[in-house]
């Protein structure tokens, strides 16, 4: 089983900076909107806030927007279509996550890079069998 490990470490004004790693071994970072915090029902706001932390699947579909297949987390709750793909700022995403090989404080750079070299492997996990992603929230950032 490949396992996908974003941790949140940056938090911005208008974003939040991570890692992704895979099965341990730096892959790249993510951007995805700021983490709704300070509230017991931190509910994730589409297009507005991060997905909560936590275990989900990731399975490869054909994205009608992007016109090409990308992973797509699933059992999110209360929320579908959060992808993983291109962008490099807060306002290229709507909820998703967004990788590149660089990172500056509210932004990734690459990101084409990145997305090419994620995706074979993502798919070369998904012949093996299943494909999960834990999200994080580190202590580091005062997220957790």
């Amino acid at each position: 089983m490949m396992a996908l490990t974003l941790t949140r470490f940056w938090p911005a004004a208008d974003c939040t900076i991570g890692r992704l790693l895979i099965n341990g071994e730096h892959e790249c970072f993510t951007l995805e909107d700021p983490v709704r915090v300070g509230d017991i029902f931190a509910v994730k706001v589409a297009g507005a806030t991060a997905i909560p932390a936590g275990r989900y699947g990731v399975v490869m579909t054909y994205s009608e927007r992007f016109r090409r297949e990308l992973p797509l987390l699933v059992d999110v709750p209360n929320f579908t279509g959060i992808r993983i793909h291109a962008g490099n700022r807060a306002s290229d995403t709507e909820g998703c996550i967004l990788v590149g090989t660089t990172r500056l404080a509210d932004r990734v750079l690459h990101s084409v890079d990145a997305l090419v070299a994620l995706l074979p492997k993502l798919r070369a996990g998904l012949a093996e069998g299943l494909v999960s992603i834990d999200i994080i929230d580190s202590a580091a950032t005062g997220l957790a």
